[in-house]
């Protein structure tokens, strides 16, 4: 016969701090997204600074209407992420979409859910950092066909920045544009940046490109902005961590707001 265990109440609750982690940042991801996750982990996760993520729906190939069927999506991906309980920040990892999109409209559909939330894209992310590094004339790089690259080149020419090359890779799933290999994203980087500009974009969360970021800069002597390290500068701004990290690029030794 199995003796019975006596189960012993504590005899108090515990005590519970306000938060796990001091900081949260959410992030509504595609649901296809290989990279956002990772560079996320790698560059703002910490013990001070929570990274949850929702995923939305999304099918390939990137074009404007498909990213623009995202948009519903948006405010149920934000409020699923800690219901009832509030962010530091809220990222939607997407650049294309965000074009295509507007601003405005992600943060309004945003803060339908998360009311009040700062919102960060990665092209207004783009802005302020490129402003931030002191760059108006630009060379951007993106995976994209050239349908989906014409807005994104009218949307930087729109906010006063001068374009001096524009180069897309013809790609249009977003599945292998996370496959580019880093070695290639820094060779066609080398080709994409034109010698007058201040800086490099290179467009696509999706894109491996964070990683070699300094790499490219070491290579080219230029700054270079890519979609997910403005938005993880961003937040990591947003959550109070001003601490200069050069390894990964000049950009993360900016302050935020001040471009």
């Amino acid at each position: 016969m199995t003796k019975s265990i006596e189960i012993i109440p504590a005899g108090r609750l515990p005590r519970l701090d306000d938060r796990p982690l001091e900081k949260r940042i959410g992030l509504v991801i595609l649901a296809t997204d290989h990279t956002t996750e990772a560079d996320f982990r790698r560059m703002v996760a910490s013990d001070r600074i929570g990274v949850y993520v929702s995923r939305i729906h999304y099918a390939n190939p990137v074009t404007a209407e498909n990213l623009l069927k995202m948009q519903p999506s948006l405010t149920q991906g934000a409020g699923l992420i800690l219901p009832g309980e509030t962010l530091d920040a809220v990222m939607y990892s997407c650049t294309a979409a965000s074009v295509v999109i507007g601003d405005r409209k992600i943060e309004e559909a945003i803060h339908a859910a998360k009311p009040g939330v700062s919102v960060v894209t990665p092209t207004a992310a783009a802005v302020e950092a490129l402003k931030a590094l002191g760059a108006r004339r630009i060379s951007v790089l993106t995976p994209y066909t050239i349908e989906t690259s014409r807005p994104m080149a009218d949307y930087f020419t729109r906010l006063g920045f001068a374009i001096d090359r524009f180069t897309c890779l013809g790609l249009s799933d977003d599945r292998e544009m996370a496959r580019i290999a880093p070695d290639e994203i820094a060779a066609f980087a080398r080709q994409a940046l034109a010698p007058q500009s201040d800086a490099l974009f290179i467009s696509c969360t999706a894109v491996r490109a964070a990683q070699v970021a300094a790499r490219i800069e070491a290579e080219t002597g230029k700054p270079v902005v890519t979609s997910n390290l403005a938005t993880a500068w961003v937040c990591l701004r947003l959550c109070g961590d001003d601490q200069p990290r050069p390894e990964l690029g000049q950009l993360m030794t900016r302050p935020y707001g001040e471009g």
